[in-house]
């Protein structure tokens, strides 16, 4: 089951680290905001090193729906009444300053980079719909209402936001890493203060920077009571109709749309990883339903890593580790994320002031509703007397009859049938 972007692109290969080495700063994982961070690092003459556990894109980023967008569902509102007008205006400030970002490292990079119109709308809702269109006017954004899309159901309301973008995220990856400090088929068994060791070297550095999707250090940040995972489903059709734009509703179980070339997308589905959800189900039937002539070409699932309060976490690990920094929870909108992530911390660890730093600090509050949630869940699954365990914390895995895999419904990690590790935090294989 392997996304449309492995089927269509070639990724540079990079060898394993075979020896003790120096360096500056340590990058630990080599999906999208790991990569950016490298290369921003080169690019201000920063010594770094990144080390990847398998191959570069093979995590998580292979299997985005590669949306490049400041519009993240009915966001802004939601961050105004949460945070304040200020701390929100720096979310939206540092996505607007990502996006362009990218636009201006596409234009010589062939990626499949397209600007798009992007769009959230409401089935039953035109109120929230509303709010967020002056919550955006309010932090110098122009959303605009519209109630006519070209999907086959009618809708309350949807904010247009113009030339957002879309791209093939493997290729863009390939073309900004292949002059890159890269170590491939290293994983990192264990900190050592900054020294991080590994099956052949050990690498010390002075700072070090965890994009490992889910953090996996347990003893500082309490990232695995702060972070979810959440699985969602894509169906790629062909002969179905071009949309013009990218869509996705602001209700959790609701649908996304956008093109590529000759092929629509539709995502949703989805479910925290562990649990029963609608998977590809859900789709095909939508497809039958509103598309009886298109027949599909792809199809995948991805897994994204949910915050407590919808904001992800960007900046020093955890109070006590000061020359230790992450990048996690980007909460489904991980291409936008990485870019501000790679921003935020390549600033941080050269010792410079970011201006968006405050409102993705992982040190702020965690005292959301969320919270309590992941905790029952966690005890839950703890308690129950299954077999087998999560070697993460030791949760009873659930068995996913869809995709054949053993899922954790505390923290999400994943293993293959056999037990072979897929999905973070854990980082090792399951004993069967």
């Amino acid at each position: 089951m392997k996304s449309l972007w492995e089927q269509t692109s070639r990724q540079a290969a990079f060898e394993a680290l075979q020896k003790d080495i120096k360096t500056d700063v340590l990058i630990i994982g080599g999906g999208m905001a790991g990569v950016l961070c490298a290369y921003m690092l080169q690019r201000a003459g920063v010594n770094y090193v990144l080390t990847e556990a398998e191959t570069i894109g093979s995590g998580v980023t292979k299997n985005t729906t590669a949306k490049i967008t400041i519009q993240h569902g009915l966001i802004y509102d939601q961050l105004i009444r949460r945070f304040g007008l200020n701390r929100a205006w720096q979310y939206w400030k540092a996505n607007e300053v990502a996006l362009n970002r990218y636009r201006k490292l596409c234009r010589n990079i062939s990626c499949d980079f397209e600007e798009k119109d992007s769009y959230v709308y409401s089935r039953t809702d035109r109120a929230r719909i509303e709010r967020e269109i002056r919550a955006l006017e309010k932090l110098g954004g122009h959303g605009a209402f519209t109630e006519c899309l070209p999907l086959p159901f009618p809708v309350a309301g949807a904010v247009r936001l113009p030339r957002q973008a879309q791209f093939h995220p493997l290729k863009f990856l390939s073309a900004i890493a292949k002059d890159l400090h890269i170590y491939e088929h290293t994983p990192v068994r264990e900190l050592l203060g900054t020294t991080a060791v590994t099956d052949q070297g050990r690498i010390r550095a002075e700072k070090i920077i965890i994009t490992t999707h889910f953090p996996f250090l347990n003893r500082h940040g309490s990232y695995f009571i702060k972070l979810y995972q959440h699985r969602s489903y894509v169906i790629a059709l062909k002969n179905a109709p071009t949309i013009k734009g990218m869509y996705v509703d602001e209700a959790q179980k609701g649908l996304s749309f956008r093109n590529y070339k000759d092929l629509l997308f539709i995502g949703g589905g989805g479910h925290r990883t562990g649990k029963r959800g609608k998977t590809w189900r859900e789709l095909r039937e939508f497809s039958q339903q509103y598309y009886p002539h298109a027949t599909e070409a792809y199809h995948w699932a991805t897994q994204d890593c949910m915050t407590l309060d919808g904001v992800p976490y960007i900046g020093p690990y955890s109070a006590n580790t000061p020359h230790l920094y992450v990048a996690a929870g980007f909460n489904k909108w991980g291409m936008t994320s990485a870019m501000v992530a790679a921003m935020i911390l390549s600033d941080l660890v050269a010792e410079h002031k970011s201006p968006y730093a405050e409102i993705f600090s992982p040190s702020r509050t965690i005292l959301r509703p969320q919270l309590a949630i992941n905790g029952f869940e966690a005890v839950t699954h703890l308690l129950i007397p299954a077999s087998p365990r999560c070697p993460h914390m030791g949760c009873a895995l659930q068995w996913n009859s869809h995709e054949h895999t053993w899922d954790c419904p505390c923290h999400g990690s994943r293993f293959t049938a056999e037990g072979r590790l897929i999905d973070n935090p854990a980082t090792e294989d399951l004993k069967l």
